[in-house]
């Protein structure tokens, strides 16, 4: 499957999000990086918008997904870091791939125990459609409904490139 570059995808939620959130960004906005592959969308969107400003915070939800008493906790759990009062905000919740919801479920629960957000916005950089909740992408790089693709990563190099590999169906 030819996929478009991360980068390409990045460009595109630029333009989605620019006209949104641009340098007159909403007062009460915080941005919300989803381990690991949303929090580099993430920076990538703060370098391309100019939104050093803006608080943002990553989230892990490994604790807080439904699976977690089958798959049992995941080998790199990383710490969650919201370093602002979710009370009240606007916040863009960032993730790289969306296919069932259950990751971004699990996100809006954990952030629900800091607060109670004005709001919550989805960015994804690929949707993959499959949703098995209903839950809804604001802002996306790139729709698939690839019904042959078992999985889609997000990777990075140590030069922080950006790739995305599909994995095929046996």
């Amino acid at each position: 499957m030819n996929l478009p570059t991360p980068e390409q995808l990045i460009d595109r939620l630029v333009e989605q999000l620019a006209p949104v959130l641009g340098p007159e960004s909403p007062p009460n906005l915080a941005l919300v990086g989803m381990h690991t592959g949303g929090v580099w969308v993430m920076e990538a969107l703060v370098q391309r918008l100019g939104l050093q400003a803006v608080p943002s915070g990553v989230i892990d939800t490994s604790f807080y997904r439904d699976d977690y008493a089958q798959r049992g906790l995941h080998g790199d759990v990383k710490p969650s870091r919201i370093p602002f009062e979710v009370e009240g905000r606007d916040i863009l919740l960032i993730d790289d791939v969306l296919n069932t919801g259950r990751s971004v479920r699990a996100a809006i629960n954990l952030l629900f125990d800091y607060g109670r957000p004005a709001s919550i916005r989805l960015a994804v950089l690929v949707d993959r459609g499959g949703r098995e909740l209903p839950l809804c992408v604001d802002f996306t790089g790139i729709r698939l409904d690839q019904p042959q693709v078992s999985r889609i990563d997000l990777l990075r190099d140590e030069t922080g490139r950006l790739t995305l590999e599909a994995t095929e169906k046996p």
